[in-house]
């Protein structure tokens, strides 16, 4: 594997997404240094949409005979090619994918990790909802949301008005609230007028050594400063949330209790109000990074999730 991977001429050559087929050599490498290219799928597409500003990087995965799809949404400072597991788990189950990065990550254009509002991922989520009926995917369509990608797919659920169309949402490691939230609170009103950002501090949120060494030694794509505008935006995000009105869905969460990076005894209490009987799993020991934890807890939460989905395409 080289040490790094160079983004620039995969952003440069972009096609819009309804138009684009994963061909070129330089959509070949990026597909191959992330792992992308061992997954399964009768056709594959990358390309980009516009929305909210922004120039969105997404992909597509097709099984050969699809009967649903999943959408995908991960992580803050996460990208789409980070979640091969869940993309090779959704297509086993004869969904199609569709995934895209979040303004200011992975090959999307935007202030790296920053946002202005996290209103704009909700604009982001419908008009990539807005692709998947333009390339035609199959419904229902799930949603799935690691971490920040979870926060976005709630706000969706309790304040987007979601249709018929929208089948089940998968929530990992939920962000309602991060770990020592009030401290966060403090030091950003300490901070935000002499500081535009801080320096990144990686951590261990996964058991599997690997994919650490990786995030941490290899992928280029991560941003390596937290802006303090982010921050801002979930401060004003959190009481948002916490006032909105209560839904009838009942999505599937699966929680580490290792977790170090959200207030996930908090956030299970809080999703219980805000849900109709939400499906919990929780899995001692996991860590914040569900969607690449080690083999031991991904065989766990995959067959839990292939037995509450079983039925719902």
């Amino acid at each position: 594997m080289p040490e790094r991977f160079a983004p620039d001429s995969v952003v440069a050559g972009l096609r819009p997404l309804a138009a684009a087929a994963m061909s070129l050599p330089h959509e070949q490498m990026y597909r191959s240094f992330y792992g992308l290219d061992k997954l399964t799928a009768q056709q594959v597409r990358l390309g980009f949409f516009d929305a909210a500003g922004y120039r969105i990087a997404a992909q597509v995965w097709w099984p050969s005979a699809p009967k649903a799809t999943l959408v995908l949404l991960h992580g803050y400072y996460d990208h789409t090619a980070l979640y091969r597991h869940v993309i090779e788990w959704a297509l086993s189950m004869d969904y199609a994918v569709l995934a895209f990065d979040l303004p200011g990550h992975g090959l999307s254009s935007g202030a790296r990790a920053s946002i202005g509002d996290f209103a704009e991922y909700q604009v982001v989520l419908k008009a990539a909802l807005a692709q998947a009926a333009q390339l035609e995917l199959p419904q229902p369509w799930h949603l799935f949301g690691q971490s920040t990608g979870g926060a976005i797919v709630i706000d969706y659920l309790l304040t987007g008005n979601p249709g018929p169309e929208i089948g089940q949402s998968i929530l990992f490691s939920p962000l309602v609230r991060p770990r020592a939230w009030g401290w966060s609170k403090l030091s950003y009103r300490v901070l935000k007028p002499f500081v535009r950002q801080i320096s990144r501090r990686f951590t261990e949120n996964s058991h599997d050594a690997e994919f650490i060494d990786f995030l941490h030694h290899h992928d280029s794509l991560q941003p390596l400063c937290l802006p303090t505008a982010w921050v801002g935006a979930l401060t004003r995000w959190v009481p948002h949330i916490e006032a909105a009105p209560r839904s009838p869905r009942s999505p599937l969460i699966v929680q580490g209790e290792g977790d170090m990076t959200v207030d996930w005894e908090y956030n299970l209490e809080m999703l219980k109000t805000k849900f109709t009987e939400p499906k919990i799993l929780r899995l001692a020991e996991g860590r914040h990074h569900m969607a690449n934890e080690s083999p031991l807890f991904r065989d766990q939460f995959f067959a839990y999730l292939t037995e509450q989905l079983k039925d719902s395409a």
